[in-house]
């Protein structure tokens, strides 16, 4: 097993967060080699894909400040807690960010958003039968609701418009589960 030639030596705090924190982590290798890696310590998200009765998917568009624009994505959020169930956190956000409820909650997939250094888990869930309710946006929240179908959702992963991996993934396996 790899895992055997591989051992973590050491982890370092070098900056703690909100919501991650970053370490730098020790590494032996069985061939006596050392190396510094980056670990970024994520306590994980849940999203959800929102269905209307009609079978169109609500988005939200939000600024997001990495990239400095504002983009298309599932509704989505950080676990308020590492050990927060994920389908309670993914019913909290598709209310505060969409203004729907849902009193059933299925699961989709799981995402690893980026493997290579940082341990992030995003639960992702499909809400059908969408009750209406109320927005409860954080103060620095600005959301718009769009709605689109399925096919024009993947037109816009295609074309390079949709760019971030949850909503990528999710409306994927959405298609791929629940539209052939």
């Amino acid at each position: 097993m790899m895992s055997e030639n591989i051992r973590r030596v050491g982890r370092e705090l070098k900056y703690k967060g909100a919501i991650l924190d970053v370490y730098t982590d020790h590494m032996e290798f069985a061939n006596g080699n050392t190396a510094e890696w980056d670990f970024i310590k994520h306590k994980g998200a849940a999203a959800v894909v929102p269905v209307t009765e009609d079978g169109k998917l609500v988005m939200v568009r939000q600024y997001r400040n990495a990239l400095d624009r504002y983009t298309l994505e599932i509704p989505a959020g950080a676990l308020d807690y590492a050990e927060e169930p994920g389908i309670v956190c993914a019913g909290k956000e598709l209310e505060e960010e969409t203004g729907y409820r849902c009193d059933s909650l299925e699961w989709l997939i799981n995402i690893r958003t980026t493997v290579a250094f940082c341990n992030e888990k995003i639960e992702v869930f499909v809400a059908r039968n969408l009750i209406p309710s109320h927005q409860h946006l954080d103060e620095d929240e600005y959301i718009e609701l769009e709605t689109y179908t399925v096919e024009e959702l993947k037109e816009k992963i295609f074309r390079g418009e949709i760019e971030d991996s949850k909503t990528i993934a999710s409306i994927l396996a959405y298609d791929a589960k629940y539209c052939r």
